[in-house]
């Protein structure tokens, strides 16, 4: 296996208004970029090798309101003291071939990739030399590539990209295809408790045992460093599904639009400062102290 030098950020979301996942689960716009205020955008910046003065590139090519997440994301990295601010909004295929694009990633620090539609991100940099370059950088260089909600769903190799949570254990219901492929053996849902998408994940995993299931919560994120250590940022929860233990399931057996069965799938669920080894497939649990509210420090000696 080759180890990335790079480190992969991926968070649950609440900065993608107008996702068509969620188009017919009744969302809620939000009117400000929660996870910002519970340190995950402060880390991206920390864990780049030149902090305040990267340079940081957002992709918004997700968004159906570009011209709004921008405006977040530059006042945001403002905020930080982060001032070499790019956004590329790329908006097709012929866009990504832009040269001009593609050395602004060769000289980039940080990517981010905003929320939207994570099946415009897999359709319009799928094959690309945008994308080659962005693997390229990830595994060989101290970059970090960041992704929030279609963003982060997007960053594995397998992605789920349609679905509706009440009828997600539905055989035919929750589509998948390839993402990114910036990290394999791992599927990933966001906005994952706030939208109830429990079934969205369990379906993914039981049609793919060997895939670790990885349900975003809001205001969380996962550090990804050497392509196989993640550790829990922000003060939301992450939910992860693994199937290597299930027993049964009959996905295999019943006909389109049946409901599916499935036998002994094991949940577990990671907060602030917990990590997961893949390698291992061993939850580590840290403790945790609240200082204040949404403000929380390492426990002593854990």
């Amino acid at each position: 296996m080759i180890v990335p030098k790079g480190k992969l950020i991926i968070i649950g979301g609440a900065v993608d208004m107008n996702t068509n996942l969620g188009s017919q689960e009744n969302i809620i716009k939000p009117d400000y970029l929660k996870f910002f205020e519970q340190g995950i955008l402060k880390r991206i910046i920390t864990e780049s090798a030149k902090q305040t003065a990267s340079i940081v590139e957002v992709i918004t090519t997700a968004s159906q309101i570009p011209d709004l997440v921008r405006v977040e994301y530059v006042d945001a990295f403002n905020s930080l003291n982060v001032t070499h601010i790019g956004v590329l909004d790329i908006r097709s295929r012929e866009d990504a071939k832009n040269e001009e694009y593609i050395e602004r990633i060769r000289k980039a620090d940080v990517v981010m990739f905003t929320g939207g539609d994570q099946l415009r991100l897999s359709s319009i940099f799928g094959g690309t030399e945008f994308l080659q370059v962005l693997k390229a950088r990830y595994h060989n260089d101290n970059f970090v590539i960041a992704g929030t909600s279609a963003g982060a769903a997007a960053a594995s190799t397998n992605m789920i990209y349609r679905g509706q949570s009440n009828k997600a254990l539905i055989k035919g219901e929750v589509q998948i295809t390839a993402g990114l492929g910036f990290i394999d053996s791992v599927i990933i849902d966001t906005h994952f408790v706030q939208r109830g998408r429990i079934g969205r994940l369990l379906y993914a995993v039981a049609s793919n045992p060997g895939m670790l299931g990885i349900g975003l919560g809001e205001d969380a994120g996962l550090l990804i460093t050497e392509g196989t250590m993640m550790e829990a940022i922000g003060s939301g929860l992450t939910i992860l599904v693994n199937g290597r233990k299930m027993a049964e399931t009959n996905i295999y057996d019943v006909e389109m639009g049946s409901p599916v069965s499935i036998k002994n799938m094991r949940v577990s669920v990671m907060s602030i400062f917990d990590k997961y080894d893949l390698t291992q497939n061993q939850l580590i649990i840290k403790k945790a102290v609240k200082v204040e509210e949404g403000v929380f420090i390492k426990a002593p000696g854990s």
